[in-house]
C-alpha cells in the first residue's frame, strides 16, 4: 500500500511529518511518501513528486485555513484523483470544516481531524488492502492504542503554529 500525503505551509508539514510517522503502527506494510521526509538531497524533485503521484494507492490532503488554495495542495489532489485505482481524502486541521473547502477539492471526501472521522479514514484505508486488510476489530483496538499520540503530536503542533502567528 502506497500513501502519498500532500502538504503546504508549516501547519500542514508538521501534520504529514506526524501522519508519515504514525501509519505504519497501524499499516506495517504501508509506504508513506512525505515529500520533504522522502526526495533526497539532490534529487529533482518535481519527476520524483509524479513518480510518486503515479503508482499510489491512497492519498491524503492536508488541508489548514492557509492552504486552501495552494497551487500544489491543487496540482497534487487533480494528479491523484486521476488515477482510477487511488482515492483521495482531504484531511481538515484547525478549525476548518467541510463549508469552508470550496471545487474542486470540495469534490473529495473530507475527514475532520478527530478521533471518530479519522477512525473513518483508517477504515478507508484498510479496505484498499484487499487480502493483507486487517479485521475491524484488530483495526478498532490497534487505533485505540496510537490514536493519542498522533492527537498530542498534531494538537501540540497546532498550538505552537497558532502562538507563531503575528496578529
Amino acid at each position: 500500500m502506497k500513501i502519498f500525503i500532500s502538504w503546504s505551509g508549516t501547519q500542514s508539514h508538521e501534520a504529514a511529518a506526524a501522519l508519515k510517522n504514525w501509519l505504519p503502527y497501524i499499516f506495517t506494510d504501508a509506504q508513506v511518501f512525505v515529500s520533504s521526509e522522502d526526495i533526497r538531497k539532490g534529487k529533482r524533485w518535481l519527476p520524483e513528486i509524479s513518480k510518486e503521484l503515479s503508482t499510489t494507492n491512497f492519498g491524503i490532503v492536508c488541508l489548514t485555513q492557509d492552504n486552501l488554495e495552494s497551487p500544489w495542495i491543487l496540482f497534487e489532489a487533480g494528479a491523484l484523483s486521476k488515477l482510477k485505482s487511488a482515492q483521495v481524502c482531504t484531511l481538515l486541521f484547525g478549525n476548518l470544516r467541510n463549508a469552508d473547502v470550496e471545487g474542486p477539492l470540495s469534490n473529495f471526501q473530507s475527514t475532520i481531524f478527530n478521533k471518530s472521522d479519522f477512525l473513518k479514514l483508517i477504515q478507508s484505508i484498510n479496505s484498499k488492502l484487499g487480502k493483507s486488510r486487517l479485521d475491524e476489530q484488530r483495526l478498532k483496538a490497534m487505533f485505540e492504542k496510537w490514536w493519542p499520540d498522533l492527537d498530542n503530536s498534531i494538537t501540540a503542533s497546532s498550538k505552537h503554529n497558532e502562538k507563531s502567528v503575528k496578529p
